[in-house]
């Protein structure tokens, strides 16, 4: 019986385990707004990539509300984007870039009933990338005989009108996870508890934790390849994606990384356990 109930509390603590890591990286690095920005502020480090999302962001530029002539207009943008190509050398810039990924979280993850009119709120992702725009606009102005003004929401739709409710089951269950990792933890105890042989419990969980390693693995790249799969409307959002998929992949590697050494440790204490407790006293053979 003992052995019995070690056995379900091990599959139970595993089954657990497999929905619970992945729902804590999810809360902890996309949900949160901290997160995000840690996770998303290595997409800053990369000059080629800024440049082609500030490019692109310029051309998003509307001179509507500054009354310029469209002559002006077709003149000031290809200086904007030639200044574009500095970006990340301009003072300001990281301080910038952190407060477009802060904008873009708030509006991407807000209930859809508090976002401004002029936001579409059935889009996956909302960059509002007005605080890069800006750097560029007020080095361009300081440069130029026509004083431009910096807009304040440069916003620019990232998904398909079916991700919103994606975005919406993720902020309510992700935080789940950490109830669920003591659910586990628990489960693992009682295991240890119940069984005899307590180094099968620990050989067990750990071989459990290399093949949930190996799942987590391959749902990684499979969630990777739909999303790099769903088309997009602009270059910023083509950009934007496929650099998001290769930080999250990225930074859940660093937790994968961790589950194979914590499955490879208890594996090896478990034959340990196993080998010294075999050894029966008076075992060893006299000549």
């Amino acid at each position: 019986m003992r052995t019995f109930v070690s056995a379900v509390a091990v599959l139970l603590g595993l089954a657990m385990a497999a929905v619970a890591v992945p729902a804590i990286w999810v809360d902890r690095n996309i949900v949160q707004e901290d997160g995000f920005v840690a996770l998303t502020a290595r997409l800053g480090k990369d000059p080629a990539f800024q440049r082609r999302l500030a490019t692109a962001a310029v051309n998003n530029i509307s001179f509507g509300d500054q009354q310029l002539p469209d002559a002006l207009a077709g003149v000031v943008k290809p200086v904007l984007e030639d200044a574009a190509q500095s970006l990340t050398s301009m003072p300001g810039y990281s301080e910038a870039w952190a407060e477009t990924l802060r904008r873009s979280h708030r509006l991407s993850f807000a209930d859809p009933r508090t976002l401004p009119a002029d936001v579409d709120g059935t889009t996956s992702l909302t960059l509002d990338v007005a605080p890069l725009v800006g750097l560029v606009v007020k080095k361009v102005s300081e440069a130029s005989p026509v004083p431009l003004s910096a807009p304040g929401e440069v916003r620019i739709g990232i998904g398909q009108s079916n991700q919103r409710q994606l975005i919406e089951r993720v902020t309510a269950y992700a935080p789940m996870g950490s109830p669920v990792a003591i659910g586990a933890a628990v489960a693992f105890l009682l295991a240890f508890v119940a069984a005899r042989r307590k180094w099968t419990v620990l050989a067990a969980a750990g071989a459990g934790t290399l093949v949930l390693a190996g799942v987590w693995k391959l749902g990684v790249e499979a969630a990777g390849r739909a999303v790099q799969g769903t088309g997009n409307s602009s270059d910023v959002a083509e950009i934007f994606k496929r650099e998001f998929v290769a930080a999250s992949t990225a930074g859940f590697g660093e937790w994968l990384t961790a589950a194979l050494v914590v499955g490879g440790g208890l594996l090896l204490s478990g034959v340990a356990v196993r080998a010294v407790g075999g050894r029966k006293p008076g075992a060893i053979s006299r000549p």
